[in-house]
């Protein structure tokens, strides 16, 4: 869970405010993973639209292979050359 500090606290994906896992708000489920919140306006915010609270960003692949296939992929939206 990325959202977690400790064993009894988390961070809020809405304010990145420290939340304790027992508290009076309740917790969100998404995806598998449960998100806990400071207020229930955080709560519902996220409920929302929580794609704009998670980083849902792939990693840069390191090295010049990864960069090359960064670049050929960006050129050619991620689609297979065409063979004839």
């Amino acid at each position: 869970m990325k959202n977690k500090v400790d064993k009894s606290s988390f961070i809020d994906p809405v304010c990145h405010m420290k939340v304790a896992k027992n508290g009076k708000i309740a917790p969100f489920t998404f995806h598998s993973d449960t998100f806990y919140f400071c207020a229930e306006a955080c709560r519902s915010a996220f409920i929302a639209n929580p794609d704009k609270y998670i980083d849902t960003k792939k990693a840069k692949r390191k090295g010049w292979w990864g960069r090359y296939l960064d670049r050929l992929n960006k050129v050619t939206g991620g689609k297979p050359p065409c063979c004839h």
